[in-house]
């Protein structure tokens, strides 16, 4: 019996004296080890979604007016004229006139010089179908973009509906853009804002307080006259985002070689906000 004690103290004696080892989780990895592990997962992927935003590509322009500005600065005048004859803001008018021709390269502003989006109605001159909201629509057509703007003052002055709009104080461009959509000219329920943060962002209030207080900071520019081919003897293009020379070269009716002869190109490359003349 006294053996028997002794080899059983000899036995506890040996494994208290064994070494200690960590608590072992799955895979055979210990807290402290599986804690190292968790934070270089974190700071892995910390690293990783920060380098995914710095590498965001950057959409770089060399400077030159923007889409709007040169649409602008085109028709800045002739919307003046009008605010002049017909009473309509001239920021109103230019912009909706940015807002419904797409910036003047909707296909019913290339081809139509129809910024307005003026349907036929009893129209006698030169039309155009569109899709619109049915297949093939009858559009007017116009040899200049002025008579599109000519068109659209008549349109608003020649309906009753918005003859409250010319109570209106001549420069209550935020008045004249929700009455419109008050009136009916548009459904989209954001056309008011949509034009006040076109006339605000690009400050075209300024116009019409030139008209008010008679006078003037722009200088007129040609627009493009379509009668059968005829095209005026220069133009200019704003490049825009998947703007391509094979694709300008089809809009314009023109070709390749003759875009980069004329703006001294050495390769087919654009970039953004690049300015371009286009040849005859």
């Amino acid at each position: 019996m006294k053996f028997r004690f002794i080899i059983v103290l000899i036995v506890l004696s040996a494994w208290s004296c064994g070494p200690k080892k960590g608590i072992v989780t799955k895979r055979g990895t210990t807290k402290t080890e599986r804690k190292k592990t968790e934070n270089k997962v974190v700071t892995n992927k910390t690293e990783e979604k920060t380098q995914d935003v710095s590498e965001k590509p950057v959409v770089k322009t060399n400077g030159s007016q923007d889409a709007v500005e040169e649409y602008v600065s085109v028709y800045a005048e002739i919307a003046k004229n009008n605010m002049r004859h017909h009473k309509i803001p001239a920021s109103i008018t230019l912009a909706q006139g940015v807002l419904e021709s797409g910036v003047g390269r909707g296909r019913l502003a290339v081809k139509a010089n129809n910024h307005f989006g003026i349907k036929c109605h009893g129209w006698k001159g030169a039309k155009i179908y569109h899709d619109d909201d049915r297949s093939q629509e009858c559009f007017r057509k116009y040899n200049k973009a002025e008579m599109s703007y000519e068109d659209h003052s008549k349109f608003l002055t020649g309906r009753s509906r918005y003859a409250s709009l010319f109570d209106l104080r001549p420069n209550d461009y935020k008045g004249w853009a929700k009455g419109l959509r008050a009136a009916g000219y548009a459904t989209d329920r954001k056309y008011p804002q949509k034009l006040i943060s076109l006339i605000e962002r690009y400050q075209l209030y300024k116009y019409d307080e030139e008209v008010i207080n008679g006078t003037t900071n722009t200088v007129r520019k040609s627009t493009t006259i379509i009668e059968g081919r005829k095209k005026s003897t220069s133009k200019k293009h704003i490049v825009a985002e998947g703007d391509t020379l094979y694709s300008l070269s089809r809009l314009y009716k023109t070709t390749v070689d003759a875009i980069k002869a004329e703006n001294n190109l050495k390769s087919n490359g654009l970039t953004i906000g690049q300015q371009l003349i286009i040849p005859n």
